[in-house]
C-alpha cells in the first residue's frame, strides 16, 4: 500500500510540474493580431501558450474605451461633456471619469503645458483630419479665452463633469491611447499574460523578455520623426516599459510651404515651435509617457533634459530637426544608434 501511495504521489507531482510548465511555457513566434483603430494601426502580440484568446479580448477593450473616450462621434462621453459645456454636469462611465482625472492631475502638475482643456484650439485647426485649417489669429484669440483647467469641476462620487463656461471643451487625445495601453496590460496580467507587445501606434509596452535574445530584456526601436511608423534610428534595451514617441511628422497640415504639427501650445494656440522633431519616453505607464511627452517637447531640448535627468523613472531621447540625437543620463549606455544620418550629441 505504501509503494501504490509513493507511485499515486510521484505521479501527481509530474502531472502538477507539467501542468505549471504549460502554464509558464513562452513560445518564440507571437500569436499576433493587427487592426487599424482610433486613426492609427494597432498591434498585439502575446507569447505565452494557450494564450492567443486574450487578443481578441484586448481588442473588445481597445474598441469599448476608444468609443468613450475619443470625441470624433456625438455618442462618445467626451463629446457629450462638450455638448453640455457651461449647461450642466454629465455622468460618466468610471473608466473616463479616471482619465480625466489623469488629466487633470497633469495639468496642474505640468503648470499648463499639459492642459484637457486644449479642446476649443485642437478644434480649430483640426490637423490629422480632412477639414483641417489654419484658423485666423483673431479665431485663435478667442479660443485660448475657453481654455482654462481650474473651470472644470469633478465630482467623484458621481462620476461626473462639469465645464463651467459655455464654449469650453476637453479633448484627450493627447494621452487617450497611453491610458488604453494601460488598461490593455493589465487585462494582460489579469489573464496571466506575462510575455506580450501592446503597440497603439506610437505607444509602446513591452511586457517579459524577448524570447528571440538572451537576458531579461527587449531590444526596442525608438522611432525615426522623419520616416513612417515603426522605422527607427536605433534601439534601447528594456523590459516592463511603455515607449512612447511623439513627432511633428505625424499629423501635419502644410499652409504656404510651411507646416504646422499637431502637438498644440495651449498658451499660444499654435504647434509648439522649437527644435524638437521628435521625442521618446520611457516610463511605467504609458499614460504619464504621454503626458510628459507633450510637457518636455514643448520645454525643448535643454530644458526637457534637465527635467528627465531630474527623475529616477523616466528616460528620453530627443531628436533634433537637424537629426541631432539627445539622451537623457540613464540612457547614454543603453542605446544604440544604427541610422548613419543621426548623430548622438553629449550634453
Amino acid at each position: 500500500m505504501k509503494r501504490i501511495l509513493n507511485l499515486l504521489t510521484l505521479v501527481g507531482m509530474i502531472i502538477f510540474l507539467t501542468a505549471c510548465d504549460n502554464e509558464n511555457k513562452i513560445n518564440t513566434k507571437a500569436y499576433k493580431e493587427t487592426e487599424f483603430l482610433m486613426g492609427t494601426y494597432v498591434s498585439l502580440s502575446v507569447y505565452d501558450a494557450d494564450k492567443e484568446a486574450v487578443i481578441e479580448e484586448g481588442f473588445a477593450l481597445v474598441r469599448d474605451l476608444a468609443d468613450k473616450i475619443t470625441g470624433e462621434t456625438t455618442e462618445s462621453e467626451i463629446s457629450k461633456i462638450n455638448a453640455a459645456t457651461g449647461e450642466k454636469p454629465v455622468v460618466v462611465s468610471e473608466e473616463v471619469y479616471e482619465l480625466i482625472e489623469a488629466a487633470a492631475k497633469y495639468s496642474v502638475e505640468m503648470d499648463g503645458q499639459f492642459n484637457y482643456t486644449i479642446g476649443p484650439i485642437t478644434n480649430l485647426w483640426r490637423i490629422g483630419f480632412d477639414d483641417a485649417r489654419k484658423p485666423s489669429q483673431e479665431e485663435i484669440t478667442e479660443a485660448l479665452k475657453k481654455i482654462d483647467f481650474n473651470k472644470v469641476t469633478l465630482n467623484a462620487e458621481e462620476h461626473s463633469v462639469f465645464l463651467q463656461e459655455a464654449g469650453m471643451e476637453i479633448d484627450l487625445g493627447a494621452i487617450a491611447k497611453g491610458y488604453i495601453t494601460d488598461q490593455v496590460r493589465e487585462l494582460f496580467v489579469e489573464s496571466d499574460v506575462t510575455t506580450a507587445i501592446i503597440d497603439l501606434g506610437g505607444n509602446v509596452f513591452v511586457m517579459g523578455a524577448s524570447p528571440a535574445r538572451e537576458g531579461d530584456v527587449w531590444n526596442v526601436g525608438i522611432q525615426d520623426p522623419f520616416a513612417e511608423r515603426g522605422a527607427s534610428i536605433g534601439s534601447t534595451q528594456q523590459s516592463e516599459r511603455s515607449i512612447v514617441t511623439s513627432g511633428i511628422y505625424e499629423r501635419y497640415l502644410e499652409v504656404d510651404s510651411e507646416i504646422y504639427h499637431h502637438l498644440m501650445n495651449p498658451k499660444t494656440g499654435y504647434p509648439f515651435d522649437n527644435e524638437i522633431a521628435g521625442v521618446s519616453i520611457i516610463s511605467e505607464t504609458s499614460v504619464e509617457g504621454d503626458a510628459l511627452s507633450t510637457l518636455v517637447f514643448g520645454l525643448g531640448v535643454e530644458e526637457g533634459l534637465a527635467y528627465v535627468n531630474g527623475r529616477s523613472d523616466v528616460e528620453a531621447v530627443f531628436v533634433t530637426k537637424d537629426k541631432e540625437v539627445y539622451l537623457s543620463e540613464g540612457l547614454k549606455d543603453n542605446f544604440e544608434l544604427r541610422d548613419e544620418d543621426y548623430t548622438i550629441v553629449e550634453k
